[in-house]
């Protein structure tokens, strides 16, 4: 295989994040989910502006920390060894519902213009869909430009613990597990569900990671995720490695080691993390568009060279605050697949960076078209309304675009609430998911069918119906 600030803010809540610093993760407890309000999905955000200064870029400066390998050798060794992604594959125990199968109301949920190629409904039959919600997508064509893990094609998604549903064990606020896509067969998807945990005691414990999976990236055989919770409000990042796999023998509510056993919390595998980045200047601040960002949403840009992951900060969307999208360049060192380009200090600078005057953004993708000097940037903003549909923009620095459908022309033609954006350069498609948002009084309370949808579109029927 081979491997490739100008304006006041609003904010709703305090982003609380997890933190990994070394070899040890502070694991919390709760978590807080930030909700868009509704916003004028028709106003143009106008052209990128370019950040050039250094005092703008060092807010954006990463920390590399990794785990010593001796303590994911301990835990790898203690639970019996590793599992390959194809076997979590092969156990796929949920099937996935094609398009003509999806309810009037998940279908509703899709683009108006350009019309979802392919769209797929989660098992009706998985209660625990009903209690979390997606936040996050990547796949094997990230993973590698073969568009294959192995032989497989490969789909996941990223879901947090729905926190702010009544009721809900305190044990179960902000998990974070991912479904294990099996995608071989485009009309027969079915899925797997993998907790995220992380290491403790020298790697003799796990615990929970309770992050809100607002992003991630599948790139080599890392999986990068956004770390949006926990006390100390630093963390940026979380890192997992995709050959270490492990697998949970006992069925308990518990998440750790169980006596003579392991246990997930009912899941039978588990990914623990293996790194993390955290911002060099301390904490962010989803308030202040001048202080450090919060990462809302990451995805991987394969035609930059060398390969990057790009992000888009996290803000309410209840006022005109700019917001801004950076790049960080992959490592291109034989001994730091899939880690990002970091120097002798294991410090990481942001390669690029633009402020964008488009808000709320819940996913952001760059893409350079073949024989352009610069690439364009796909900013996916998401109403606050559940029954509204929201916008992708493309912008570069001279303009920004999107599609216009409905009578009125307005630009709200995006799919129902969507997350984030990858990119299968592969088959050439632009997928995404969407989340029911909160209803008109901002509770979250999901109707009997939640509107979520895992879909995609081709990223040359974006381009070609951009006004």
């Amino acid at each position: 295989m081979t491997h490739r600030g100008r304006h006041r803010r609003r904010t709703k809540g305090r982003v609380l994040r997890a933190t990994l610093s070394g070899a040890a993760l502070a694991l919390t407890a709760a978590a807080t989910i930030i909700t868009t309000s509704q916003a004028a999905g028709s106003d143009n955000p106008g052209p990128l502006t370019q950040l050039t200064s250094s005092s703008e870029k060092d807010k954006l400066q990463l920390h590399e920390n990794l785990v010593a390998e001796s303590t994911l050798d301990t835990l790898q060794s203690g639970m019996g060894g590793t599992v390959g992604v194809d076997s979590v594959l092969r156990s796929a125990n949920h099937p996935m519902r094609n398009k003509a199968d999806c309810a009037a109301t998940e279908s509703a949920a899709l683009p108006v213009e350009p019309a979802a190629s392919r769209a797929y409904c989660w098992d009706s039959g998985d209660a625990t869909t009903q209690k979390w919600l997606p936040q996050s997508v990547t796949t094997s064509g990230d993973a590698d430009n073969d568009g294959k893990w192995g032989p497989d094609r490969v789909i996941l998604a990223g879901w947090t613990h729905n926190d702010h549903k009544a009721g809900e064990p305190a044990a179960d606020k902000g998990l974070a597990k991912v479904a294990f896509i099996d995608a071989n067969d485009p009309k027969n998807l079915k899925y797997r569900w993998v907790l995220l945990v992380a290491p403790l005691a020298g790697g003799k414990d796990f615990g929970a990671v309770r992050s809100h999976l607002g992003g991630m990236v599948w790139y080599q055989d890392k999986l990068i995720v956004t770390a949006k919770n926990g006390a100390d409000h630093d963390n940026a990042l979380f890192v997992f490695d995709m050959n270490r796999i492990l697998r949970a023998d006992v069925d308990s509510a518990e998440v750790g080691k169980v006596g003579d056993g392991w246990s997930a919390r009912g899941y039978q595998y588990v990914m623990p993390a293996t790194g993390s980045y955290n911002l060099t200047g301390g904490a962010c601040d989803a308030r202040n568009n001048n202080a450090r960002p919060c990462f809302g949403s990451i995805s991987l840009d394969r035609t930059s060279t060398p390969d990057s992951l790009v992000a888009n900060e996290s803000f309410s969307s209840d006022g005109t605050e700019p917001a801004r999208v950076w790049r960080y360049h992959y490592s291109t060192a034989s001994d730091r697949s899939g880690l990002l380009g970091s120097d002798a200090r294991n410090l990481v600078n942001a390669d690029e960076a633009y402020e964008t005057e488009a808000v709320g953004l819940q996913g952001v993708l760059s893409h350079k078209p073949s024989g352009a000097s610069k690439a364009d940037w796909y900013t996916g903003y998401s109403s606050g309304s559940r029954d509204r549909h929201g916008t992708l923009w493309r912008q570069n620095e001279s303009a920004a675009k999107a599609a216009q459908c409905g009578s009125g022309g307005t630009y709200a033609c995006w799919g129902q609430h969507t997350e984030s954006l990858s990119y299968w350069q592969e088959t050439g498609e632009l997928w995404t998911l969407t989340e029911w948002a909160a209803d008109k009084d901002n509770k979250w309370k999901p109707p009997a069918i939640p509107e979520r949808v895992l879909y995609a579109v081709p990223l040359s029927a974006v381009d070609d119906s951009v006004q």
